[in-house]
């Protein structure tokens, strides 16, 4: 029997940075592997916490650069959190904007418009690094995911882990310390995303938004196959905390 006063499964604090940008998928596997959520949208006014208390962090992309404070006003306090959350060996997740956050806030350096922009299904290569991570292990030498930025991190903390690159932007994942990570690409994205996606601001960076969708549509067994894992394995990260 379970005794009364056992903790009970882990809620995570969730950063959502615009209206469109939710924990989607990602947050539907967490939940089904026990891990709760605690959406906050501070876009919309809702008030970020001082501190976590010990519960993991996932903070998600948007269009802004990591000190974009004065568009996005609620930045300094999800930086605060990531700050945190390094300081106490609490688990981290963040995703586009999230994992360039991250970077940013353990010493890392991060550009606007640098390097070639990527959209749609993009292929990524696992580094030699990421055969003992703990959520990349055994994902294959290359998987494929959504990216969605022209905005990029250019020079990674100097303590992290370099764990994957893709033929357009090298920064792809990396972690820092033994429970944070941070990824350019959306793990959390389905391909019907992409169906809403500004036709002509695609266009303006080369892309045509019908190809990005049906070759995306093609490959979301696999992408939906291998992103679960590494969700699941996040996830078993967070319900190991004290």
């Amino acid at each position: 029997m379970t005794p009364s006063n056992a903790p009970g499964p882990p809620t995570a604090v969730v950063v959502q940075n615009t209206r469109s940008g939710g924990p989607g998928r990602v947050g539907a596997w967490l939940r089904e592997a026990g891990i709760g959520l605690e959406v906050l949208r501070p876009y919309n006014g809702e008030a970020l916490p001082q501190a976590l208390g010990g519960r993991p962090l996932l903070v998600l992309g948007g269009g802004f650069l990591p000190d974009d404070d004065e568009r996005a006003p609620w930045l300094p306090a999800t930086r605060r959190l990531v700050a945190q959350a390094l300081d106490d060996g609490t688990p981290v997740l963040g995703i586009c904007l999230g994992g360039q956050l991250l970077a940013q806030v353990a010493g890392g350096r991060v550009r606007a418009r640098h390097g070639q922009p990527e959209f749609g299904s993009t292929q990524i290569r696992l580094r030699p690094e990421a055969a003992d991570d703990p959520l990349l292990y055994g994902l294959g030498a290359t998987v494929t995911a959504i990216e969605r930025h022209v905005d990029a991190i250019t020079e990674l903390p100097s303590d992290a882990s370099w764990l994957a690159s893709s033929a357009a932007c090298p920064h792809q994942a990396f972690r820092v310390g033994a429970r944070a990570w941070g990824v350019q690409f959306h793990p959390e994205a389905e391909a019907e995303r992409i169906a809403g996606w500004d036709r002509d601001r695609l266009a303006r960076q080369g892309f045509d938004r019908d190809r990005l969708h049906a070759e995306a549509v093609a490959e979301e067994g696999v992408t939906a196959s291998v992103w679960s894992v590494f969700t699941r394995r996040f996830a078993q990260v967070c319900a190991r905390l004290p």
